[in-house]
């Protein structure tokens, strides 16, 4: 098996995946690298011996499939002319900031008949495969609500000290980082998000100090000791505008009701999921390998913390839990292979359409606000798993 030849756009924070990508005889190597930063690709040209480019359209011709890694609001545009050229993408998560733009790029994946690939990472986490495996079971019965509270403790230094903190580049981070967690309670409840209701504040970085426009992040900005408590942080971003704590809730289109809850200047980094079905209910207790799922599905009187049954997380190897590695070794069997996969575009699309209504509604002060659906065409069509009839 010859190898896939990968082009990289972007070789930020997500570089990472590059990295898991270049696999001399192993089926992929990264041979071509975009990036607008010259020290960053630099860097990459001289780590993969793969050709540097500025302008990421050079690359169309020389690769078979593109890993797109780019700033959120970028997404759909790159990832569409790639595919009318031809080139199967593989999209960081979300899918883009604007649903306009976002249903476009699928449109565009069925005309092309070009291959799309949406990198929701935690569809391979074995913390949330675990959940969803005793979901399955019928461990609690049917999904009737499920919460989720996300303890964002590095937010400061990941989410404001760049781009991340500028709403024209985001839109919020109840799209940006809440888009993984959206998916996760669709995956797990079966359903859609139809309507949604959320408030949110800047509480904490809005008055702290900033790095001037034009100016690169300081080389220590992520430094846990030193940027304790949250007030400390220094060196934010030149725009901070988006907010650092939200709630979320949302109704599904199979009546499940969900609650979704972030901050980003908790002590501790990690994700609790509640699930609750009409017989019983589900828990995690940390997200990654050594962390436990417990299930309650007995009746008893008061808090005991003894569970009814306790599941282990399972250990992988690679970023997120391991889930990263399964992530691109799914997309690269589907560019060779086709078939379905367990992420899904549509997913993708209305996680973000549910992360733009709650933006929006936590912006208008908590107005409830519906969901737009998708083309039930273009759903049947990637659901199908992207086979075009010609």
């Amino acid at each position: 098996m010859s190898d896939l030849r990968i082009g990289v756009i972007g070789y930020g924070l997500r570089g990472t995946l590059a990295k898991l990508a270049h696999r001399p005889g192993e089926g992929s190597r990264v041979v071509g690298v975009a990036e607008l930063d010259p020290d960053l690709r630099a860097a990459a040209a001289a780590e993969f011996g793969a050709k540097p480019y500025e302008d990421w359209r050079h690359l169309i011709g020389e690769v078979d499939a593109a890993l797109v890694l780019t700033p959120d609001g970028t997404h759909a545009d790159i990832a569409g002319e790639l595919l009318r050229a031809g080139v199967p993408a593989f999209v960081e998560k979300p899918l883009d900031i604007s649903l306009e733009r976002c249903d476009e790029l699928l449109r565009t994946a069925r005309e092309s008949g070009t291959r799309l690939y949406v990198g929701h990472n935690m569809r391979h986490m074995p913390a949330v495969r675990l959940m969803r495996e005793l979901i399955g079971r019928g461990a609690i019965g049917q999904v009737r609500t499920i919460w989720v509270r996300h303890f964002v403790g590095h937010g400061g230094d990941f989410y404001f000290k760049d781009w991340h903190a500028d709403r024209t580049q985001v839109g919020g981070l109840l799209l940006q980082k809440a888009a993984h967690d959206l998916d996760v309670v669709h995956w797990l409840a079966g359903g859609y998000t139809t309507r949604v209701q959320a408030f949110g504040d800047l509480m904490v970085y809005g008055d702290l100090p900033r790095r001037e426009p034009g100016t690169r992040k300081e080389g220590d900005w992520y430094a846990p000791a030193a940027n304790w408590p949250p007030l400390a942080q220094r060196g934010l971003n030149p725009v901070v505008d988006v907010e650092d704590v939200s709630v979320m809730n949302m109704v599904l289109d199979n009546g499940v009701i969900a609650a979704y809850q972030q901050c980003h200047f908790t002590p501790d980094y990690w994700r609790n999921y509640t699930v609750i079905g009409d017989a019983g209910r589900l828990e995690n207790f940390g997200d990654g390998p050594g962390g436990v799922v417990k299930v309650w599905n007995a009746r008893r009187s008061g808090y005991r913390p003894e569970a009814d049954a306790v599941h282990e997380i399972p250990a992988a190897e690679g970023g997120h839990g391991g889930a990263d590695p399964k992530l691109l070794a799914e997309f690269f069997r589907f560019v060779r292979q086709g078939g379905r996969t367990d992420t899904s575009p549509v997913a993708a699309r209305m996680a973000v359409a549910a992360g733009i209504r709650a933006t929006e509604s936590l912006r208008a002060g908590g107005t409830p606000l519906d969901v737009p659906p998708l083309d039930p065409d273009l759903t049947g069509w990637f659901e199908a798993g992207q086979v075009s009839a010609r």
